[in-house]
């Protein structure tokens, strides 16, 4: 059985680019991949849970070996990209009393106009 997922345009870009100079599908790339993952995940060389306490600051990032810092990196950057429940209320709420802030389409930062502004 087969299933449809979303990957980022700019994470496409990189399976189509490797599978074409891999010889591969773009799907067998993606395969190829996950087996990658899952086998550095579960080698003595690899562990996934240290980077996981990392990403909590429960253990110090010095102490993971340069393969771990690397995975603790890209996860690090992707879960800054996405708001928490937290921090989308928070800015909800200020959109509400007219205090909103935001990017425009081109990435300026916008704020709401509040009464009497021209």
């Amino acid at each position: 059985m087969t299933h449809s997922i979303k990957l980022a345009d700019d994470i496409m870009k990189i399976v189509r680019r490797e599978s074409e100079l891999q010889s591969r599908s773009v799907a067998g790339q993606v395969v190829h991949w996950v087996r990658i993952g899952r086998a550095m995940e579960n080698s003595g060389n690899f562990d996934h849970s240290r980077i996981t306490a990392a990403l909590a600051g429960d253990i110090e990032t010095i102490e993971l070996t340069e393969q771990e810092k690397d995975v603790w990196l890209d996860s690090f950057v992707e879960k800054m990209g996405q708001p928490g429940s937290d921090e989308e209320d928070f800015f909800s709420r200020r959109r509400q009393v007219g205090l909103g802030v935001g990017l425009d389409a081109a990435g300026n930062i916008v704020r709401a106009k509040t009464a009497g502004e021209a």
